[in-house]
């Protein structure tokens, strides 16, 4: 069974994506997957975060834990995107200028960098342009009512995060990064899922459900590559991954993808957006990405 042939789901049942997960874990090619432990510090994030009234004090013990990742977070909140009068210098004032659930996403960015090392000459600069991709998804749901931007955040940042788990437990997967990027013919995943029954959406979901993260961050994560969705109910997560994407290859001088260039009539009605306004919302954008 791979990602090609699973099933199609319902974007909010979380849970059949679960069980999906965990067959796959127990009898398919998921079984060899190595998902680095989830770091201790975002599990105690996760805790604090968990209750009713979350414990503000341990998120600003968490925050100050380590020099760099303070000054992540203060470097966060100076950023184009949030700033506003004077600079933040202190982690109580960072936190207030984005808020608790925006401060638990950068914390979360920042720890996952730390557990996931990208070395790898195939995935250059991953984490930055993981960055980046957070940064534009978080945007575009500023954008759209009902959205949220801090779990549009941490989608952004582990929407990829399958690659770099794949290429540390699966052979030749360096030789697959290579061929999809090349093939025009069919989709990336269709490509993973050709070499090694598997693709990194089904590896990143499993990394989402192993850290724990929400069940709507792990559904999208699953899901976002399935873009034949587009147009149906609950495909939010699709289009804002084809823009972010679109937004972050803009930025960095390089030509459209297959996805965009497939989709983006569909993604644009979906958004009930024009060509100039998106236009728009990339320039508002730009001076985040430049920090980034």
């Amino acid at each position: 069974m791979n990602a090609a042939s699973a099933t199609p789901y319902n974007p909010n049942d979380a849970s059949a994506i679960q069980r999906e997960l965990d067959q796959l874990r127990k009898q398919g090619p998921l079984q060899h997957i190595v998902i680095p432990p989830c770091p201790e510090l975002l599990t105690r994030l996760q805790a604090a975060m968990a209750s009713a009234e979350p414990d503000l004090n341990e998120v600003a013990r968490i925050a100050a834990s380590d020099v760099a990742m303070s000054a992540t977070l203060l470097r966060c909140a100076n950023s184009p995107m949030y700033a506003a009068g004077q600079p933040a210098q202190t982690i109580g004032q960072a936190m207030n200028r984005l808020g608790l659930e925006q401060t638990a996403a950068v914390l979360t960015g920042f720890l996952a960098q730390r557990a996931i090392r990208v070395t790898s000459p195939h995935l250059k600069r991953y984490w930055e342009r993981a960055t980046k991709r957070a940064l534009a998804m978080e945007f575009i749901a500023g954008k759209l009512p009902g959205a949220s931007p801090d779990v549009a955040h941490t989608y952004g940042l582990f929407c990829h995060v399958g690659m770099p788990v794949m290429l540390q437990s699966v052979k030749d997967y360096a030789g697959t990064v290579v061929e999809a990027n090349a093939r025009i013919d069919r989709s990336y995943t269709a490509t993973e899922n050709a070499n090694h029954r598997t693709d990194h959406a089904v590896v990143g979901a499993l990394v989402a459900r192993v850290w724990n993260l929400a069940p709507s961050v792990m559904a999208a994560i699953r899901l976002h590559h399935d873009f034949d969705m587009l147009g149906e109910r609950g495909t939010q997560a699709e289009v804002q991954t084809l823009v972010a994407e679109h937004f972050v290859r803009n930025h960095e001088g390089l030509e459209s993808d297959v996805d965009w260039n497939t989709h983006a009539a569909a993604a644009l009605r979906w958004l009930d957006v024009s060509g100039d306004e998106l236009s728009i919302w990339e320039d508002e954008l730009q001076a985040t990405l430049d920090a980034a």
